[in-house]
């Protein structure tokens, strides 16, 4: 029987998952200048990121994003899980927006339209934290 917790939650796993897994499949096979163009902004804003080949950074985004993505699309794994792990991959992508110059307005969180893209990410956090903290409260367990 399908818990009432997991019928809540159904609609923001299926959605959210299968954006996250697409996102992830197409950057599977990233050619070399989408690789270092993805390269070159992350590392701009986490330096660390830096040391990695660029084929090497894409091929490791791309999992993590399939990761994420097969984790909220299988019921079996537990919501706390799934929506921790997407609110990390939601809170690096806020990450990019707030560091990255010309996102924000100037002295706001207010977005640039260059910024858009990367603002309304922060539905990806969230439903990462509605997810969490409805598997945390859960009555049936």
């Amino acid at each position: 029987m399908i818990s009432r917790s997991l019928l809540r939650q159904l609609p923001a796993r299926v959605t959210t998952g299968a954006y996250v897994l697409n996102s992830g499949l197409g950057k599977l096979h990233a050619d070399q200048q989408a690789a270092e163009s993805m390269h070159g902004w992350a590392a701009t804003t986490y330096p660390v990121l830096g040391k990695l080949d660029p084929q090497r950074f894409a091929a490791l985004l791309a999992a993590g994003e399939i990761v994420t993505g097969l984790a909220l699309l299988v019921p079996l794994v537990p919501a706390r899980v799934a929506g921790a792990a997407l609110t990390g991959f939601g809170g690096a992508l806020l990450g990019l927006y707030l560091r990255t110059p010309g996102m924000r307005q100037e002295r706001s969180l207010r977005p640039t339209e260059q910024g858009i893209a990367l603002a309304k990410d922060v539905w990806l956090v969230g439903i990462g934290l509605s997810l969490v903290i409805d598997d945390v409260m859960r009555e049936d367990r």
